[in-house]
């Protein structure tokens, strides 16, 4: 590794300035170069809904969220954990907290103090950042290229931290698919991920309910089920109960979910309160009384055309089914699944046909419900390979 060269990172989201910030503090000379005007766009959008950094559960229950690429990051997330991250936020002067619902937040509720925290330390570390700079690849001699007549760039490594394929608009396009796979890379197909489904609703209940969230349900698919909140939209169904389904619900579409409406009471439990509802109360009515169901649940069962003998009813409100047409486009998507097949890296996250080439965060094929699991990976595999490139050039952190 040639240490008279600046050590390259091509990306500024969440694995490209993580790294950025071990390397520098190690005494490395770094360059961070960025496609959009401006760094971590899609970070920023990320906080505008809290921010969810991670997740406090247990960690074997933790690793199970990550699917197919489980065995792939366990390594990464067991060097780089939960407690990890929060250390680290912490460490740039940003305090945390645990929601109720274990899932780890900033105490600002939002990613730009963080952000700008980081960017401080980065520029006493002295990080130069580049933006308003598209890398399309290598020169023949093996510097990296830019668009627009941008001179090349030779470096001692390159770490590429480009994202995946959702929202392009933020920066994550993946159009760096074509330059690694013209080198040989295998490059799995970009799928939609954490997305809302198209349903077909009637015009009832789009046009009066749509913007509004069903909270405390449960949703099954087949023999799956998850808490959580389904919100209702004006094309069908978002939310985190859906995320955290939607790596099966996008092969399995078109598909029928069901939700549970009040999952904290039994079948036969709903089936008694409603045969004590007074006589000659309309059903909506009777809903409403009985079980406390909002306005929009009491439509939800609308309709499917409930059934009004009271044990009929209470299987229906235990199960009631929304038809998914098919997953939202991937431009529409909060996160991408596919990317660099875990076959084209080693275990340091090196591209194996292109030496002191390294790949970090949703560049990688790993999918992931929202919840912290996507920070929480981008950030360690950027970690990961951060510490992978200070070993090869004989710096230890």
């Amino acid at each position: 590794m040639n240490d008279d060269a600046p050590i390259a990172i091509i990306g500024a989201g969440p694995a490209g300035l993580i790294a950025a910030d071990i390397l520098s503090a190690a005494g490395k000379r770094v360059v961070v170069v960025e496609r959009m005007p401006s760094v971590a766009r899609k970070f920023l959008m990320a906080g505008r809904g809290g921010l969810n950094l991670t997740h406090s559960e247990p960690f074997a229950q933790f690793m199970t969220r990550y699917h197919e690429a489980q065995t792939q990051l366990q390594p990464i997330l067991e060097a780089f954990t939960p407690n990890d991250l929060i250390a680290w936020v912490n460490g740039l002067g940003q305090d945390t907290f645990i929601g109720s619902s274990g899932r780890v937040f900033p105490k600002a509720m939002k990613a730009s103090p963080l952000l700008r925290a980081l960017l401080r330390r980065l520029s006493s570390q002295g990080i130069e950042i580049r933006t308003g700079q598209t890398w399309l690849g290598w020169t023949e001699d093996g510097a990296l290229r830019f668009a627009n007549g941008e001179p090349p760039l030779r470096a001692a490594a390159t770490l590429l931290a480009l994202g995946g394929a959702s929202w392009p608009r933020l920066g994550s396009d993946g159009l760096w698919r074509s330059v690694l796979e013209e080198r040989g890379v295998d490059v799995i197909a970009f799928t939609p991920s954490n997305v809302g489904f198209n349903v077909g609703w009637t015009p009832l209940l789009r046009d009066r309910f749509a913007g509004q969230p069903l909270k405390t349900i449960a949703l099954r698919h087949n023999d799956r089920e998850v808490r959580g909140e389904v919100m209702i939209t004006e094309y069908g169904v978002e939310g985190g109960a859906i995320y955290a389904l939607s790596s099966e619900l996008r092969t399995a579409a078109p598909t029928t979910i069901h939700i549970d409406l009040r999952p904290a009471l039994s079948q036969n439990d709903i089936a008694q309160k409603l045969a004590r509802a007074k006589r000659g109360d309309t059903l909506s009515s009777t809903l409403r009384k009985t079980l406390g169901l909002s306005p929009l649940a009491i439509a939800l069962l609308h309709e499917s055309g409930p059934p009004r003998e009271p044990h009929a009813l209470a299987a229906h409100i235990k199960a009631v089914p929304i038809h998914l047409i098919a997953a939202r486009t991937l431009d529409r998507a909060i996160s991408s699944a596919g990317g660099v097949s875990w076959d084209a890296v080693d275990e340091n996250l090196q591209l194996k046909g292109l030496a002191n080439t390294y790949v970090a965060g949703e560049m990688l094929d790993w999918d992931a419900p929202t919840g912290g699991y996507l920070l929480q990976a981008s950030f360690a595999t950027g970690v990961h390979a951060a510490r992978a490139i200070l070993r090869r050039s004989g710096a230890n952190r």
